[in-house]
């Protein structure tokens, strides 16, 4: 960061999205607030979590300004083990901000400890923790609901001087600063000033912040509606809980030099921190786990003789020349890459799961381009014989972690979970955060109600709205101005606009909406993805623990605090574990058969081409089909008239939101049954294209295009 000017400012206490229900800002309004009024740096503190913190980096560093990555943490001046009673029990906020990747790495523990430790009504540090995780930490004696705060709200300042001399004595002088904040409330200026008193007793620097809860001032409105969402209270309940003010905005430069200008010192100590810190993330270097192998083995050796053994299985011995060539180019590109700890680790626990009679699933995604996934039994589908890419799969060219989407047994799901524990270190497993958002419609109704109006104002207006279209929402932004991506949407709106420019309520209500419309509404556990790292978790990412509704916390999954891209980019091994119930029906379907008749059909030798299965299909009785159940895809099966197992693959190719939108879905109908003649986009391309009717339908066929034209 280049030397600010002394009338800069640098935000150091602010709330975004992820302090769910109670931050309102959104990360790229907030940098773009920053970047606006020229400030070098900005800072995020999120109440007790890091959920932001990737996206916050990557959006900050993209704009040109330095992200401050913190927390404003849950503390407890007793011990985090404890478990008082409610009543009894008092958690108080502290700032906390990394300057340094040791403070970035030491952020993380705290976090997760906070979480792994001391859940207790929040995720709550103490002293204890602090004291072995502080360097690199810069800590502030925090808000209104800080200890040091709160006990000078008590008229302790005995206590209040004796927290902030142990704060000091934990993180050093230089790295405990106390925190000075204006938001018109008369509570926090009799508060100030004695924080001032124990700033000159303890030599202490001061900082000037703003709590920044919403990005400008016009903001506040919707973000107490946040709150009343949160509560689950209207606007007009007197007793909920409310910012008093309106002042709780990300601030110009200007406004907080001139709020505080009787203490220049407090802002320049902003960009002073702002300069100290100094963290570096890394995004896309793989960091794989390693795998134990037999003695005399790498992992390079140990995938190579695994995949030749099953190559005699698959192809027979020897292995034809041909299927040997392909296997020694896709190891080649595999070891070259680093990948064959990956591969080892996907061929383990498949393997586990059949040994366990999990049943798996055949495969899917570019995976299936593998031969070496197919010699591993990994996937089911053989490349050789379906002419698939191995490059579609994995390519030297581009540079990022193979992805082999792994399909069992709903109920075993979490089998296979706890079998990855024992086998990488329960320290090392995690399943990964997901984040919902306010959808459109919700935020109609949750602002109607919230307002005070009847639920037939919001339900009006949420019925005007756009249906999905391609299984996508229109946002109200686009309801209400035309916007790219967006048109047909827009064009379904007119009465929503009608209303919004005739009825002040409703116009009320979509302006309360749009403010609160795809802000993080609570997170959860993601259906399938799971992380295995090398080290221990919380050497990468911070975690957390994720109970279910009345659960015990002790025995509840760990899970990430980054989600699954933020995982992946910091090249940690994202794994999905996906929990199919269609495998449940399969494997309960043959546990019936064989119940009754004594006999398990081999349900994975099925015939491909069995006359019987393809008129059912022909005649669209496909209910309770995977993906061929719905009204318009059995009339498009009655259409294509199906004859070959290339026709259903096909298919479920074509209905897909972008082929159809091209109407590929009916073409390729009519091509195949002569309503329409077959054509080429040129000649030479009619070998790769005939088995389509010269539709570019696979990624295959596109890739195989480009080299033929070249």
């Amino acid at each position: 960061m280049s030397e600010a000017p002394r009338s800069s400012f640098v935000h150091l206490h602010l709330h975004t999205e992820y302090s769910m229900l109670d931050g309102a800002a959104r990360v790229p309004d907030v940098i773009a607030r920053a970047v606006a009024d020229g400030q070098p740096a900005v800072g995020i503190t999120d109440h007790g979590n890091m959920y932001g913190v990737l996206e916050f980096y990557r959006t900050a560093r993209d704009a040109g300004v330095k992200p401050i990555i913190g927390t404003e943490a849950y503390f407890v001046t007793t011990s985090r083990f404890d478990r008082p009673r409610r009543a009894e029990h008092d958690i108080s906020h502290l700032t906390l901000l990394a300057t340094s990747n040791e403070g970035y790495r030491n952020l993380i523990k705290l976090s997760s400890a906070a979480y792994l430790d001391g859940y207790f009504y929040k995720p709550r540090m103490d002293f204890e923790l602090l004291s072995r995780h502080a360097a690199g930490i810069v800590a502030t004696s925090g808000c209104l609901g800080s200890a040091v705060c709160q006990a000078l709200h008590r008229d302790d300042a005995t206590g209040a001087l004796e927290l902030a001399a142990q704060f000091r004595d934990i993180l050093g002088r230089d790295s405990f600063f106390i925190e000075l904040q204006d938001h018109g409330l008369p509570d926090q200026r009799r508060v100030n000033e004695g924080l001032l008193r124990i700033a000159r007793t303890l030599e202490l620097g001061l900082l000037a912040t703003n709590d920044s809860h919403y990005t400008n001032r016009q903001d506040a409105e919707a973000h107490d509606a946040l709150l009343c969402v949160q509560t689950g209270r209207t606007r007009d309940d007197r007793d909920r809980l409310r910012f008093e003010t309106e002042e709780f905005y990300l601030k110009t430069s200007a406004e907080m030099r001139d709020l505080f200008r009787d203490y220049e010192e407090a802002c320049d100590n902003t960009l002073l921190i702002a300069e100290r810190a100094d963290v570096e993330l890394q995004f896309g270097n793989a960091v794989l786990p390693s795998f134990p192998t037999p003695e005399g083995h790498t992992e390079d050796s140990y995938l190579r003789e695994l995949t030749f053994a099953g190559a005699r299985e698959r192809y027979g011995d020897p292995v034809p020349a041909h299927v040997a060539e392909r296997l020694e180019y896709e190891l080649g590109i595999i070891e070259t890459m680093g990948f064959s700890a990956y591969f080892l680790i996907v061929w383990d626990l498949v393997r586990y799961a059949r040994e366990a009679r999990i049943r798996v699933g055949p495969g899917r995604g570019s995976a299936a381009g593998s031969c070496v996934a197919f010699c591993l039994r990994i996937v089911d589908i053989d490349p050789i014989r379906y002419d698939l890419l191995f490059e579609r799969f994995l390519n030297p060219g581009r540079k990022q972690m193979p992805d082999i989407d792994m399909d069992f047994d709903s109920r075993y799901r979490g089998d296979l979970i706890r079998y990855a524990a024992e086998r990488y270190g329960d320290d090392r497993v995690a399943q990964i955060i997901t984040f919902s958002t306010i959808k459109a419609r919700a935020a109609v109704r949750d602002a109607a109600r919230v307002l005070g109006y009847p639920y037939l104002v919001g339900d009006k207006i949420a019925k005007l709205m756009p249906p999905l279209i391609m299984g996508r929402d229109t946002p109200l932004a686009a309801c209400l101005e035309p916007q790219p991506k967006y048109e047909d949407g827009y064009k379904m709106a007119a009465e929503l606009r009608e209303l919004y420019e005739a009825d002040p309520d409703a116009k009320r209500v979509i302006d309360v909406a749009r403010g609160l419309e795809g802000l993080r509404r609570q997170d959860g556990i993601h259906a399938a993805a799971v992380v295995i790292t090398r080290e221990p978790l919380t050497e990468y990412l911070p975690i957390q623990r994720k109970p279910q509704e009345g659960g015990d916390l002790a025995s509840a999954p760990v899970v990430t605090q980054y989600e699954m891209h933020g995982v992946e980019e910091l090249g940690l091994l994202k794994m999905d574990f996906l929990g199919l119930r269609n495998l449940d029906v399969i494997e309960v379907t043959l546990d019936l058969v064989e119940a009754t008749t004594g006999c398990r059909p081999g349900i994975d030798d099925v015939p491909l081409d069995d006359g019987k299965t393809f008129e059912m299909l022909r005649r669209g009785e496909t209910v309770g089909v995977f993906q061929l159940e719905g009204g318009p895809v059995r009339s498009l099966l009655r259409s294509l008239a199906p004859t070959s197992f290339e026709d259903i693959a096909a298919l479920t190719a074509l209905y897909r939101p972008g082929p159809m939108a091209q109407n590929w879905h009916n073409e390729y109908a009519n091509r195949k049954n002569g309503r329409k003649a077959v054509t080429y986009p040129h000649p030479d391309l009619e070998e790769i294209l005939a088995p389509t009717y010269g539709l570019m339908i696979y990624q295959e066929q596109l890739m195989r295009v480009a080299q033929q034209l070249a």
